[in-house]
C-alpha cells in the first residue's frame, strides 16, 4: 500500500478518535473515558485504537504534545527582536492562531473536564518565553512576582478567549494583550524598582 494512502488512513483514524475524545470530554473527565466507549462512539474496533495509542491517556498526551510542537514552531520563528512591541504582537498572534486552529480540542482541555497538565504546560511555555526575553530582569529581587502576574494574565486571557461563544479575532485579542502588557514590558525596570 502506498505510504501516502497509509498516512491518509492513519490521519483519518486519528482525527475520528480525536473528534470522539472531544465529544466525550465535553461530558466527562478523561479518567472516566474507556477505550471501548471511545472506539464504539467513532465506530472503529479497539484493535485499531491500540495500533495508534496504548490507552486514552496516551492519546491525550500525544494530542497535547502535537499542540506544543506547534507552539514551539511559532515561538522559535518569532524569537527575534523580542523586546520590540511589534514582536510581542506577532508572537501573541501566532499563539492565538494555533489555539484557534485547534479550538475544539483546546476548549475541552481547559474546560471543566479538561486536563490541568495542559494548562500548566501553557503557563510553563509562557514563563519560558518570558525568561528567554528578560533573562537579566529575571535575576532581580521580586521578578518572580511580576512574571507570575504576567503568566497568569496571559493564560487567563487564553482561557477566557477559548471559552467565548463569539470570540474576538486573533488579531484583535493579540492587539489587546499587547496594549495591556506593553507599558510594563517597556519599563520593566521601574516595575521591579518601585519608589520607596
Amino acid at each position: 500500500m502506498p505510504v501516502e494512502k497509509m498516512d491518509r488512513r492513519v490521519r483519518k483514524t486519528r482525527n475520528l478518535l480525536t473528534q470522539g475524545l472531544i465529544k466525550l470530554m465535553k461530558e466527562k473527565d478523561v479518567k472516566d473515558i474507556s477505550v471501548k466507549e471511545l472506539s464504539d462512539l467513532v465506530d472503529i474496533n479497539r484493535g485499531t485504537f491500540y495500533l495508534h495509542y496504548s490507552d486514552v491517556y496516551d492519546m491525550l498526551h500525544k494530542i497535547e504534545d502535537d499542540l506544543f510542537d506547534q507552539f514551539a514552531e511559532v515561538l522559535k520563528k518569532d524569537l527575534k527582536d523580542t523586546r520590540q512591541i511589534s514582536s510581542h504582537y506577532q508572537i501573541l498572534l501566532d499563539v492565538f492562531t494555533v489555539l484557534n486552529q485547534n479550538r475544539e480540542i483546546t476548549q475541552v482541555l481547559i474546560g471543566p473536564h479538561g486536563d490541568l497538565t495542559f494548562v500548566n504546560r501553557l503557563k510553563s511555555m509562557v514563563k519560558t518565553q518570558l525568561e528567554n526575553i528578560f533573562e537579566e530582569e529575571m535575576k532581580e529581587p521580586g521578578s518572580e512576582y511580576l512574571f507570575a502576574f504576567i503568566v497568569s494574565g496571559y493564560v487567563g486571557v487564553f482561557e477566557t478567549w477559548l471559552r467565548s461563544d463569539a470570540p474576538l479575532s486573533e488579531q484583535y485579542i493579540a492587539q489587546l494583550c499587547t496594549k495591556l502588557i506593553s507599558p510594563g514590558l517597556l519599563d520593566i525596570n521601574s516595575l521591579l524598582h518601585p519608589i520607596e
